[in-house]
């Protein structure tokens, strides 16, 4: 009788790792010439690039996030602490998704995304 409960239990815990390591909403990224471009003289990550990136990973399992199509983002600046906002299409709505910059340097940036 425990073998079943024990089963499911480890079942769980992998389901669970899975789901949490895919899920992440943080992506670092290089800063490279078909990557990067210039925002008010700094480097940026191109808006292009931020909108593939968070479309793939905002629903990358059926019971995490809503599915996205047609997201679109401003380029982002390479400065810490930088925001923007990218549009997107959920459930034939418009939805706003905040993109915020954790820490950027010559050759990355590493930013995040709120679902």
């Amino acid at each position: 009788m425990r073998k079943p409960l024990i089963i499911t239990g480890i079942a769980a815990a992998v389901l669970g790792a899975g789901t949490y390591a895919m899920s992440g909403t943080e992506s670092n990224t290089r800063l490279a010439s078909d990557t990067a471009v210039t925002v008010d003289g700094h480097k940026a990550l191109s808006g292009g690039i931020v909108g593939l990136r968070t479309q793939n990973k905002y629903h990358p399992l059926p019971w995490v996030g809503s599915e996205v199509s047609d997201v679109r983002c401003p380029d982002l600046k390479a400065v810490a602490g930088t925001k923007v906002t990218c549009t997107a299409k959920a459930d034939g709505k418009q939805i706003k998704i905040p993109v915020s910059v954790v820490k950027a340097g010559d050759k990355s940036i590493t930013w995040k995304f709120e679902r």
